[in-house]
């Protein structure tokens, strides 16, 4: 069903992509940092799971939607970086109260899940970077096209949470210790907050 030639070929290129820091690695990464070593872990979860349903929705062709429908594309895309901002000021407004051994700390673990699902479902870049990459590994003579999408999208999707899973937890680890002292703590808020609003600038100034 697959070339193993072209899936070797894949496994290089997304596995380069998975390494390289981006929007959806510096969202864990500030996740982690707020919460510990669980929560940014849940939200590189939430992440996969979103990432899996853009694959679907790629082997069905519903993403191609976004090319034929430029408005569509646009409202996801400031619907997306409302909700990076909301969890900005969320961020900033956080007050940091050091963390006890084995307390929680920072957004709830089932809600960095939610978050970081919805964060990247609400971003129409990963919709389009699923119609432009996963094609070009796609051999049509070989047929079964909706199965091999799947399995480019899966795999790319379990390497990914295997990187930013580490990336999440080894912040996490490291907030943990830091988050004893209430100013590093409130630190690390300010720290979140402006990676989220970095994002949302991102994406809400780069249309394409």
């Amino acid at each position: 069903m697959v070339d193993m030639s072209s899936y070797a070929a894949f496994l290089v290129a997304a596995f380069a992509l998975c390494i390289t820091p981006g929007p959806d690695m510096m969202f864990i990464v500030a996740m982690g940092g707020r919460g510990g070593p669980r929560t940014g872990v849940l939200a590189a979860f939430g992440v996969a799971c979103a990432m899996s349903v853009h694959t679907v929705a790629a082997a069905l062709g519903l993403s191609a939607l976004f090319l034929a429908l430029p408005t569509l594309y646009h409202v996801l895309r400031w619907a997306g970086a409302a909700y990076l901002l909301h969890l900005a000021v969320k961020a900033f407004r956080d007050r940091a109260v050091p963390v006890e051994e084995g307390a929680p700390a920072g957004p709830g673990r089932r809600r960095a899940f939610w978050q970081g699902a919805v964060t990247n479902l609400l971003n129409p870049k990963v919709i389009l970077f699923n119609v432009s990459f996963l094609p070009q590994f796609v051999d049509p003579s070989l047929g079964h096209v909706r199965e091999q999408f799947l399995v480019f999208g899966l795999t790319i999707t379990v390497m990914g949470f295997c990187v930013d899973g580490s990336v999440g937890l080894l912040s996490g680890r490291l907030s943990a210790l830091l988050r004893r002292s209430r100013r590093v703590a409130r630190g690390l808020n300010i720290v979140s907050g402006t990676v989220f609003t970095g994002l949302a600038v991102r994406l809400a100034a780069t249309p394409k």
